[in-house]
This record gives C-alpha cells, sequence and structure tokens, in this order.
C-alpha cells in the first residue's frame, strides 16, 4: 500500500463494506489493524475477523481524505461505522451570526436557524482537524462569549480576542477572515487564494509589506493542506484519479520543456533541491525526491554544508550538488530542480558543465512562480498547469524538509 493519504474500505466475503476510515499514511494505519490483531478491543476485534477484502482511494491532502470519508459514510452506512458512534449523532462545525463577535463552534444538531452549519464529520476527531488546519491559516474566535481579556489562544496566535481589540479595522479583518473561513469549508479553496493575493497585492502597493509576507505565508499554507483540491464525487466516480492526475502532470511538464528544446523521457524520477540557514548560522540543504510523481520519502536526502561560510545560496547549492553528484549508488534523475532563479540555475550548471553532467535542469523563481532553464530562459505557466502544480509540490516539500533540519540543528546547538 502507498504511504501517503487516502480512504481505505473495509469488505467482507460477500463485498459489503463494512467500515470507512481516513489515513494520513495508508500502509502504516491499515496495516496497524493486522500487526497484532490479539490486541484489538471489541468492536475493532469483531471488525477486522470480518475482513476479506480492502479498497484504498488515494488523495491528494489530509482535507480531501476527510471530507471523502465522510461522503462515504454518508453514502453507505457502513455498519461498524454506524455502531463505533454509540448512537450520537454526528458533529458539525457551527459558525455563529453575531453581530459583533462571530465564533466558529462544534454542535451536534441544526439547533440555531441563524447560524451556518458544515458537516455532518464522521467523527469528532476528524472535525477537530479539520479545524485544527484551519485555525493554523485564519485565526478565529472559539467561544460564545469570550470574555474582555487576551486568551492563551492569542499568545499561539490563533484567536483573534474581539472584544480586547474592539476597533473597526480589526472587525473588518476579521469578517474577512470568516469569509475565508466558509469558503474554504464550502470547498472552494480556489477563491480564497484569489481573494487573498487581491489582499496581498493591495498591502504590496500600500508598503504594508509585513502585512503582504503574512498573507503570502496563508496562501502558502492553504497550498500545502489542500492544493490541488478534488470532490468526493471525482475520487468516487474515478478511485484512480490520483494515478491519472500524476502521469497528467508528468506529459505536461514533458511537453513544456520539450517546447523550449529541453528533451527528457518521462520524468519517472525528479530531484529537487533548497537550501535553509538563518543569518549564515548551521546551513543545511535538502535534496527531495518524486518518483512517478508521487512524494518518495525513501529517497530523501539532507546535508550540512560544510565549505561555505555565511549566506551564500549561490556556493552552496554548488558545494551541495558537487557532493550528491559523487554518490554513484545513488540513481540518476530525469530532471534536477532547485529552488532559486538564475543566480541559482548559473551557480548549479558550473557545476554540471565542470563534471560533465548532461542532465536537464531548471529552477523555479518563488516570486512569480516562473520557471528558469539552464540557458537563463523564462516560461511563465498559468497557475492551473499540471506542470506548475508538480513543480510547485516538489519545491514546497524540499524547502519544509531543508527548514524542518534546519531548525533541528539549530536546537542542538542552542542546547549544547
Amino acid at each position: 500500500m502507498p504511504q501517503s493519504p487516502g480512504v481505505y474500505l473495509f469488505l467482507n466475503d460477500k463485498g459489503v463494506i463494512l467500515y470507512v476510515g481516513k489515513a494520513k499514511n495508508l500502509k502504516n494505519r491499515v496495516s496497524s489493524y493486522f500487526a497484532n490483531k490479539n490486541s484489538l478491543l471489541g468492536k475493532t476485534y469483531q471488525l477486522v475477523g470480518q475482513v476479506k477484502k480492502i479498497r484504498i482511494i488515494q488523495v491528494e491532502s489530509e482535507i480531501e481524505a476527510l471530507l471523502l470519508e465522510a461522503n462515504l459514510i454518508k453514502k453507505y452506512a457502513p455498519k461498524y461505522n454506524i455502531r463505533m458512534t454509540d448512537g450520537k449523532a454526528y458533529p458539525l462545525i457551527r459558525i455563529t451570526n453575531k453581530s459583533l463577535y462571530p465564533s466558529v463552534l462544534t454542535a451536534r444538531r441544526f439547533d440555531d436557524p441563524k447560524s451556518l452549519y458544515f458537516g455532518p464529520f464522521p467523527n469528532v476527531t476528524a472535525m477537530r482537524e479539520v479545524l485544527r488546519l484551519i485555525r493554523r491559516i485564519f485565526p478565529y474566535q472559539s467561544v460564545p462569549n469570550h470574555p474582555k481579556r487576551t486568551c492563551l489562544y492569542h499568545h499561539l496566535g490563533l484567536c483573534p480576542c474581539l472584544p480586547v481589540f474592539p476597533s473597526d479595522n480589526y472587525q473588518k479583518q476579521y469578517k474577512k477572515t470568516l469569509k475565508h473561513i466558509i469558503d474554504f469549508l464550502d470547498g472552494k479553496t480556489a477563491k480564497v487564494i484569489a481573494d487573498l493575493e487581491k489582499e496581498r497585492e493591495e498591502a504590496s502597493k500600500n508598503e504594508a509589506f509585513e502585512k503582504a509576507a503574512h498573507i503570502q505565508k496563508q496562501i502558502d499554507h492553504i497550498n500545502y493542506v489542500t492544493h490541488p483540491v478534488h470532490t468526493p464525487f471525482e475520487y468516487e466516480t474515478n478511485p484512480n484519479l490520483k494515478g491519472e492526475l500524476r502521469m497528467q502532470e508528468m506529459l505536461s511538464l514533458q511537453q513544456v520543456l520539450s517546447a523550449e528544446n529541453i528533451h527528457i523521457d518521462l520524468p519517472r524520477r525528479i530531484e529537487c533541491y533548497d537550501n535553509s540557514n538563518f543569518q549564515g548560522t548551521n546551513p543545511t540543504s535538502s535534496m527531495v525526491v518524486l518518483t512517478n510523481g508521487e512524494i518518495d520519502k525513501s529517497q530523501y536526502r539532507k546535508f550540512k554544508v560544510k565549505t561555505v561560510k555565511g549566506p551564500n545560496d549561490f556556493a552552496s547549492m554548488q558545494e551541495i550538488l558537487t557532493r550528491r553528484l559523487k554518490h554513484r549508488e545513488w540513481p540518476l534523475p530525469q530532471l534536477f530542480i532547485v529552488d532559486g532563479g538564475k543566480g541559482q540555475v548559473s551557480a548549479v550548471k558550473e557545476v554540471f558543465d565542470t563534471l560533465g553532467v548532461t542532465i536537464p535542469l531548471i529552477g523555479l523563481a518563488k516570486r512569480e512562480e516562473t520557471i528558469i532553464t539552464s540557458d537563463l530562459q523564462e516560461i511563465s505557466l498559468p497557475k492551473n498547469s499540471p506542470a506548475l502544480q508538480l513543480m510547485m509540490r516538489i519545491r514546497d516539500e524540499a524547502h519544509r524538509f531543508a527548514i524542518t533540519f534546519h531548525r533541528k540543528l539549530r536546537s542542538k546547538a542552542a542546547f549544547t
């Protein structure tokens, strides 16, 4: 089974669906039922004893897994999903309609006709996971009557504490936040991102660069959690949707590069590199790999930058690619990608020319998501381009992996 997000269905010997579950990692979650069956309790033990077949549907993100799980439970009403709710009503997300201080709450019933409700969700854990993901991006008030003092969640950046900051601008901003949350829960993530991009541009024009940077972080988080988003209906009608999307992305990238006279076989293996440092300290680099369009964590590598002093991104890229190419036991990719623009691409091209490497090399410049070829030509693609989506996914993953390793080294250094 794949180590990726998705939904699994347990069926009995007659093909009847007994249970539907979701997982961040399908292989780990499903195998946990069978690794030590005797340790299972009660209804779960009974369930596993009847399982004769397992179906899986891979999805793009945790949010999609949650929504698809809810949809399938509602559609099939599996015996053991119903039993495990212990007769309780499915949980809901409720957004109150108080004019001054609306709140995002949880509920079990549609009791207030003035409130907005979303759901139902298959269980409380699933619903709280959705809320947790949303709250990191869009801080909201989570109690119906907030006291007139700052709360712990405010200090964590998760609550606006509206009664403490009653200015008109603050209220106006919170209304925008609630609108984004409502659109997000409605599945309109493209609209949320478009609205945020408008806000970011407006902030930049007004030279409110700190605000613009904060909005960009919100966009990045949404892209990381949900990009691209497909409806449960699409996955139900085509359980192989994810595999087909991956093939479409690879073919699209092949065609885009071919139009620029960069000819590659279908890129079955792609490597992407990103550097991370803080004021030149503990510089690190990451190598992230896509195999057949899928994130392949077993192939990831992390590097400590050894020869470069200070924050020199170009020299760091040169060192890391030189070291990587000495590992002849590692399979070579059909394509190298670096996070950065013309400077980073030129630096790595020097290494390739010195070592006689002819594998295609491109960069992805973050500000406008522009592709930079090894001869420093620029390629601009629409945001919905499958080729660009593939590149952004691997670039964002390389960035995340590099930062995680860098933070770990900084923590070690501080402790020492």
